[in-house]
């Protein structure tokens, strides 16, 4: 459940996995971060589809030295 709506997401294993990991390190559940990911790739001006915004987010975290 994402923002009330069920949501269905299709990403490889080691993306589950790393956004998994992320969600630990952040104190937060996996959906809850999605849902915050979700919000911003909706402000876009041409959103992505939700499975490339988390590829994306998990990319940009990882260059930022968090991942």
């Amino acid at each position: 459940m994402i923002a009330g709506h069920a949501t269905s997401v299709s990403l490889e294993p080691a993306f589950w996995d790393a956004l998994g990991e992320a969600a630990a390190e952040e104190g937060v559940p996996l959906n809850a971060l999605v849902a915050r990911i979700d919000a911003d790739r909706i402000r876009a001006a041409d959103p992505p589809n939700l499975a490339s915004a988390i590829r994306v987010w998990l990319f940009e975290r990882c260059r930022s030295g968090k991942g």
